[in-house]
């Protein structure tokens, strides 16, 4: 496996956290995208994001109590237990 460790913030361990129903265990203090990216490298590294909030393609949405609130994943940074319900199809993830 590649190392790739320059492309996070530094981290000191891997949180839990759900995407569309799988958990899975991704680098504390890192952007949702970077956690993306942390599980599907090639995938997302290759995918076409602007990184920066611009495009809007990034977009998740995150369980917030009963609803779903959309974020850009770029901008916003994981948290313990977040169980994020939608991604958006320019996102290329799958479980």
């Amino acid at each position: 496996m590649e190392d790739n460790s320059e492309i996070f913030v530094p981290y000191e361990r891997l949180i839990e956290i759900e995407i569309v129903g799988r958990l899975y265990r991704v680098p504390e203090n890192n952007s949702i995208l970077r956690c993306l990216q942390y599980l599907r490298m090639e995938a997302i590294s290759n995918a076409e994001l602007c990184w920066n909030g611009e495009c809007l393609n990034c977009q998740v949405w995150v369980e917030n109590g009963d609803k779903a609130k959309a974020v850009i994943s770029c901008r916003a940074d994981v948290k313990e237990g977040m169980r994020i319900v939608e991604i958006s199809p320019d996102i290329p993830f799958s479980g």
